[in-house]
């Protein structure tokens, strides 16, 4: 198991094959996923783990499972998405409802936040939630982001407030 983070409850770590079922309870659960454009097909997850597996892979940064220590369960998904280029990247997270009102989102955000300071090239972190889920809009004001203003996403087929992270990266003279 690769781990790339850990706090006293949680690690992240890269996704593996035997992590599809546990994937199904969050991006699976069309309860889960009723904000974020609807939840995937069963049949889609094994492409979507192996395409995250390979993003870490070539970028040294992606969406990770999130592991509860205590009992080493797959209990959701944090990380970045990579699109176009490595100096922009959109945090996104999603959990299974069991653990929701647990504190794992703030807790494994912060984690990614830490991982995501280290990357030598990432500038700029976006993130966004639908209007309706004030939790995670709160999560994202804890740990640091700024609200930028709304947007519309063809994805999700709604607009949502989006929120931006700038990374100051100290350069180190000889």
């Amino acid at each position: 198991m690769n781990i790339i983070g850990e706090t006293e409850r949680i690690r992240l770590v890269v996704f593996e094959e035997s992590h599809v079922e546990p994937a199904k309870l969050f991006w699976g659960d069309k309860e889960v996923m009723k904000l974020c454009g609807g939840s995937a097909s069963v049949e889609t997850l094994p492409k979507t783990i192996e395409f995250y597996r390979h993003c870490h892979e070539n970028n040294n940064l992606s969406v990770y499972a999130v592991m509860e220590n205590s009992t080493g369960e797959i209990i959701g998904a944090a990380g970045f998405n990579v699109e176009n280029t490595i100096e922009e990247v959109e945090l996104i997270y999603h959990f299974n409802k069991k653990s929701w009102g647990k504190g794992y989102a703030t807790e494994a955000v912060g984690a990614c936040m830490n991982i995501v300071k280290l990357h030598p090239k990432v500038k700029l972190v976006s993130a966004s939630a639908s209007k309706e889920n004030v939790g995670s809009l709160k999560i994202l004001e804890r740990v640091g982001f700024t609200y930028i203003g709304l947007k519309w996403f063809e994805d999700t087929q709604q607009e949502e407030p989006v929120y931006e992270c700038r990374l100051i990266k100290e350069t180190i003279s000889q």
